[in-house]
């Protein structure tokens, strides 16, 4: 290659000329990019960028320059403040040391970039697909996974903007998790033809955020018909006469490594995350660094070693020519280093680029971006096996000296090998130096101590002794989601019910006398369940321990399913403790549907107590998903008996109950205000990290209608008058056949097939479940057994309020069944809120 001849011939030429493809846009758009052709049976074409430092090796300021200039325009464009919350992503591999310039030039954002090299102990933070690329997945693998957790701007830095898919699927993918409200998109050109200008507009209303594009210049490229394949014949015939560059004969220079004392703690990139105080950090080694290189590269010409950044000395003092090649994603550390290395003049010219799996044509002409091309395996055990990569215009460039700069994990014989890529350069180039960035591992994640237990008065309005709740406290923020919305999401797919909180409930003062009414009636019933329960579960609980156990240690610790498990689990610790004079431990803790239950929580009660001592406590059973939610979720943690002693079992799901009749229990009834004013539990994971409790709400402002002391007072004042009747019920209990029947299962099963729903979870049996349709879900009608009295009376007030149609039915094994709208919409809801008629 010669100079002048770069000069005068613009590089996309050759392509230009054969295929007709233009390149036309902004002025300067051809000094920023000439035309390859790719190997590639996806895309024809191949925009080689000038600047970028990947396959035309280029001065290091000029590469770093343009990506930190577009850095200042994003600071710019954001604002110190919104600069200041934003992160910035690069692309694997072509973009991973511009996004890094783009973070440096921004100043304040921390920088991750995708990678394809997936690393032991390391969890996904996202992924994506880049369709057209020779390799396609992307992930997403930072230290800290809250890193693309925060609602700051998400700056995206790709070499070239041109149809967006890449950029789409990448916002598209982080939206779904974490949501926000700005994105900008950083490219070197805008290559975007007519059809994909109005693509991210649209994108943009699509997801409701805005998204800004900040490039140093724009254009497009015209492709006439045909050009795909027109490209690959080509490609054929030149490859089958082609011959690589000519190596230098016997007498190739031996590989010099120079230890650059890379600081430890330092990541190598940005694979996992590189925050600003890396940055600095950075900044004061690499003079240092740079130093050793000098040092290596003077003596290989017999010049005298120079201090780094010291004034230029003699041309004769100096390496002529050298080339600093980076290795495929590590492009950030050895750019640095070349542009230390110009600074410094350690040379009279430092040049950089990467070498690269992008397989692409090589054409030894003025008119060609990619001159020569050499060819050598893989050498750092890539996850998608061995195949073949490249260093472009490296042969024949004229550098009198290379060092190549890799990370340890691409240290292996492969580099080393008579084929690798060391021998291949030394082939080439009179001197190589190698030198290795440690690849930066996170440190394996230490278990954080958990917090202790959520007590009242400051969360909750339960006596701190009553019970400990294993959750955090996400009271201040903004969680809550009206009915409608969340019924269309969860239905949709687009959102997990355990994602949000409805609308709490506020009961009307009809409503309000209802339930104590229905207290007043149903509060010795309820407390005989309470004994039979509790007592059920204190004559069984030895059969769970070890042999040897002393009997003083053979105390059950309540752990309630929060919430409607939490008042159950209360008035069994009463019972305990008025009846047996036992002072049990009460602790509640979140299972959601489809995710499981919490197991930090677990971890502490593994750590506070014996697993074998632990007994989950719900309200009632519906059709038992929890209950088989809670078996499953358990196979995962030794010594917990993965079963559930509730209030009431009418669904025939567990084998400790108290009752299995379905009746009133007027807990249900309500919400927050009958359970300690805590809400429903959340697990979404921008608020619940690896190491955190499942989150709840403590609604303090709700106190004036609380009647969670109320109830179990109500309750509790019965205990002395069932205690007869509890003797009795347990004596029968132990005796009997209690196995699982499953029976409301099949029930609902039926009741789904029957009703043209086809899917169990909108079938909610029993009296509890179906309040909780009227108060939380969009109902669509409810079944109510025939002639099931009072216990249905709040149930046929709540659905007169809602427009929700009851019907008898005779053959039910439950008192009642709420059935969700199986076709939901915000259509399907009339103005006024009211359920109307699925058609």
């Amino acid at each position: 290659m010669k100079e002048e001849d770069e000069a005068v011939e613009w590089s996309g030429s050759w392509v230009s000329q054969r295929l007709g493809v233009e390149l036309v846009g902004d002025d300067g758009l051809k000094e920023l990019l000439g035309l390859a052709l790719r190997r590639n049976p996806k895309r024809a074409h191949l925009l080689v960028s000038h600047v970028l430092g990947k396959h035309v090796p280029q001065k290091p300021s000029v590469v770093y320059g343009h990506g930190y200039q577009l850095g200042l325009r994003v600071r710019e464009l954001l604002g110190r403040e919104e600069a200041g919350r934003a992160v910035v992503l690069g692309y694997a591999e072509t973009a991973t040391g511009l996004g890094h310039s783009v973070a440096d030039g921004l100043a304040l954002a921390p920088y991750l970039h995708s990678t394809r090299r997936p690393v032991d102990g390391v969890g996904r933070a996202g992924g994506f697909e880049e369709s057209h690329s020779h390799a396609t997945s992307h992930l997403l693998l930072p230290e800290d996974p809250k890193l693309l957790a925060g609602e700051g701007p998400l700056v995206l830095v790709d070499d070239e903007f041109s149809t967006g898919n890449t950029v789409l699927n990448t916002i598209r993918d982080l939206h779904a998790r974490h949501p926000r409200g700005r994105y900008v998109i950083v490219a070197l050109v805008d290559m975007r033809s007519a059809e994909d200008l109005g693509r991210l507009d649209g994108f943009a209303r699509e997801i409701d955020a805005r998204i800004d594009l900040v490039a140093h210049a724009g254009g497009t490229v015209r492709l006439p018909e045909g050009v795909l394949g027109k490209g690959q014949a080509l490609v054929a015939a030149h490859e089958a006469g082609a011959a690589g560059p000519a190596p230098r004969g016997p007498g190739a220079a031996h590989v010099l490594r120079v230890d650059l004392d890379w600081p430890a703690h330092i990541p190598d990139g940005g694979r996992h995350g590189f925050t600003p105080a890396h940055r600095a950090e950075l900044e004061a080694a690499l003079p240092a660094m740079a130093q050793r290189l000098a040092e290596a590269l003077g003596g290989l010409g017999g010049a005298r070693p120079r201090t780094a950044g010291a004034a230029a000395s003699p041309e004769k003092d100096r390496s002529p020519r050298v080339l600093v090649l980076g290795f495929e994603e590590l492009m950030y550390a050895p750019l640095r280093l070349a542009l230390e290395l110009e600074r410094s003049g350690a040379a009279l010219e430092v040049r950089y680029s990467t070498t690269t799996r992008s397989p692409v044509l090589a054409v030894d002409d003025p008119g060609y971006a990619i001159r020569t091309r050499l060819v050598f395996p893989a050498h750092d055990e890539p996850a998608d096996g061995p195949g073949e990569r490249y260093a472009y215009n490296v042969a024949d460039g004229g550098f009198d000296a290379v060092v190549a700069v890799v990370d340890s994990a691409a240290d292996t014989a492969a580099l080393h090998a008579p084929d690798g890529l060391l021998a291949q350069l030394a082939a080439h180039i009179p001197h190589v130096v190698l030198a290795v960035v440690p690849s930066y591992l996170p440190a394996p994640e230490r278990e954080p101590m958990l917090p202790e237990p959520l007590r009242g008065p400051e969360f909750s309005s339960y006596a701190p002794d009553e019970v400990g709740w294993l959750l955090q406290d996400l009271s201040d923020v903004e969680l809550e989601a009206p009915t409608e919305e969340r019924e269309e999401a969860i239905q949709s797919g687009g959102a997990h019910y355990a994602e949000s909180l409805p609308v709490e409930y506020q009961p009307s003062d009809a409503y309000q006398e209802l339930f104590h009414a229905a207290l007043e009636t149903s509060a010795a019933r309820i407390a005989r369940a309470v004994g039979a329960v509790t007592d059920t579960v204190l004559a069984e609980l030895p059969q769970r321990h070890r042999p040897g156990t002393p009997p003083h240690e053979r105390r059950p610790v309540l752990v309630s399913l929060a919430r409607a498990g939490t008042p159950v689990g209360v008035l069994m610790r009463r019972w305990a403790r008025h009846r047996h004079g036992l002072d049990l431990p009460h602790y509640a803790v979140s299972i959601v549907r489809g995710r499981g239950i919490d197991a930090n929580a677990l971890r502490w009660l593994a750590a506070h107590h014996d697993p074998a001592d632990v007994v989950f406590v719900d309200g009632w059973t519906g059709k038992g998903a929890i209950t088989r939610e809670l078996a499953a979720a358990l196979s995962e943690f030794d010594g917990f008996v993965p079963e559930i002693a509730v209030l009431a079992d009418p669904g025939g799901c567990v084998r400790t109950y108290g009752t299995r009749e379905d009746f009133l229990i007027p807990s249900a009834c309500l919400n927050s205000t009958v359970s300690g004013l805590i809400s429903r539990t959340v697990l979404r994971t921008d608020l619940v990290g690896p190491h955190d409790f499942h989150g709840a709400k403590y609604y303090r402002e709700l106190a004036a209608a609380d009647v969670s002391g109320h109830f179990l007072d109500t309750v509790e004042a019965r205990f002395d008058e069932v205690t007869d009747a509890v003797d009795a019920d347990v004596k029968e209990l132990l005796s009997a056949d209690r196995a699982p029947t499953w029976a409301g299962w099949a029930a609902v099963e039926r009741i789904s097939e029957e009703y043209g729903i086809h899917d169990v979870n909108l079938v909610k049996p029993g009296v509890g479940e179906t309040t909780r349709v009227l108060l939380r879900r969009v109902p669509w009608k409810i079944l109510a057994k025939r002639g099931a009295g009072a216990d249905l009376d709040h149930v046929r007030m709540l659905a007169e309020q809602r427009g929700v149609p009851v019907e008898e039915a005779d053959d039910l094994p439950y008192s009642c069944v709420g059935l969700i709208h199986p076709r939901f919409t915000r259509g399907a809801t009339g103005a006024d809120g009211k359920a109307v008629a699925a058609q």
